[in-house]
């Protein structure tokens, strides 16, 4: 693993390619472009690499191609190990990129010292933020993200809580709450507002299975408790109107709020890209081109960035970022980019075939540079 001399401030450093976020995309996107020779610089602001999947303990689906049969948190370590073999690669963990900005020159702040560098490329796959949600008590200690409540439970073993209310049944809010369960956590209840949950079937099986009733057309009401949790007050609704009388009082001493994430734009913004607001995505997101490339030429999006989906999506949308950087930089053959370009379309294109995806694909159409 290589790690750059480093030039004065006033004269940033040039290299080949700079990847945002250490995460399913932007690994996928540097192990893709590192066998073509770039000199490639990771940055990711956690302590270790892999992102979200280091908080994802549960089996992938889909083909061997898309590690089905894998943890999440094994696929991430398997990737960071692959780059760090690579000598043309720098992995920063603990850093934070601080702009990314119109001349392309991009700051980062590592350990408290200031660096300044001018790539040739940039591919950003800085994932999303959670989405919370208004209601009375929300501020009290013990309402949580599911992300949070990932982190705790599954990176450092602290169990947040031993009656736990989850608001949000799609594959999140299904997921966490099954390894809640085996951690050891009651759950009282998944409340959905939508009239049916968009998680798999197979994540709400394991909870029904268990005894966790999934409840549709639910809300959160309130959050009871002075200085944390003591318990929470659900309600039915029709078109998010409540519906006197509904009212069911919780006991738990937690609640984990798993509805929804927006995608993280702030780099690509401040970079000159064009964005526009599509809900199907989750938000405000870039235009872009099939390999990913933005309005802003060589800038490059991939993952949860460009538009909510799941891990898998993200790691082939990086591998494409990284091949497409690399034959633009003239290091990869066109009859090599040709064929591995089909391949990964492919293989994205059957990924997202499923019922469930009819709204990426209309979300992605909104998007598309021709």
């Amino acid at each position: 693993m290589s790690d750059f001399s480093l030039e004065p401030i006033h004269q940033p450093q040039t290299i080949d390619l700079l990847v945002v976020g250490g995460g399913p995309a932007g690994l996928c996107a540097a192990v893709e472009a590192a066998h073509f020779g770039l000199k490639i610089l990771v940055v990711d602001d956690g302590p270790v690499f892999g992102g979200q999947l280091i908080k994802q303990t549960h089996k992938f689906f889909g083909s061997k191609l898309q590690r089905a049969g894998t943890r999440g948190i094994r696929i991430g370590q398997k990737l960071h190990e692959e780059l760090t073999g690579y000598p043309n690669v720098a992995l920063w963990h603990d850093s934070r990129v601080l702009g990314v900005y119109p001349d392309g020159v991009v700051t980062v702040d590592r350990g408290g010292t200031y660096h300044k560098f001018k790539p040739a490329k940039i591919i950003v796959a800085a994932g999303a933020s959670e989405k919370f949600l208004s209601f009375p008590g929300n501020d009290l200690p013990g309402v949580y993200g599911a992300g949070a409540v990932q982190t705790l439970m599954n990176v450092h073993g602290v169990l947040p809580a031993e009656r736990l209310l989850i608001v949000g049944a799609g594959n999140i809010g299904l997921i966490v709450g099954y390894q809640l369960l085996q951690a050891g956590c009651e759950v009282v209840a998944v409340v959905e507002g939508l009239a049916t949950y968009s998680g798999y079937q197979v994540h709400a099986s394991k909870l029904r299975r268990a005894g966790v009733p999934i409840l549709t057309n639910h809300t959160i009401k309130k959050a009871l408790g002075s200085d944390r949790v003591t318990g929470a007050v659900i309600v039915r609704h029709e078109d998010w109107k409540p519906i006197p009388g509904t009212e069911r009082e919780l006991e738990c001493d937690a609640v984990c709020l798993a509805v929804g994430l927006s995608p993280q734009n702030t780099l690509m913004r401040m970079a000159g890209a064009e964005h526009v607001y599509v809900g199907e995505l989750g938000g405000w997101v870039p235009r872009r081109k099939k390999t990913g490339e933005t309005t802003v030429a060589g800038l490059y999006l991939a993952g949860d960035c460009g538009g909510i989906e799941e891990a898998t999506s993200a790691m082939i949308e990086g591998r494409i970022a990284g091949i497409d950087a690399a034959r633009k930089l003239e290091r990869m053959p066109l009859t090599d980019y040709t064929a591995r370009m089909a391949d990964l379309e492919q293989q994205l294109g059957e990924l997202r075939s499923g019922p469930i995806s009819g709204h990426i694909l209309a979300g992605l159409e909104k998007v598309k540079i021709e």
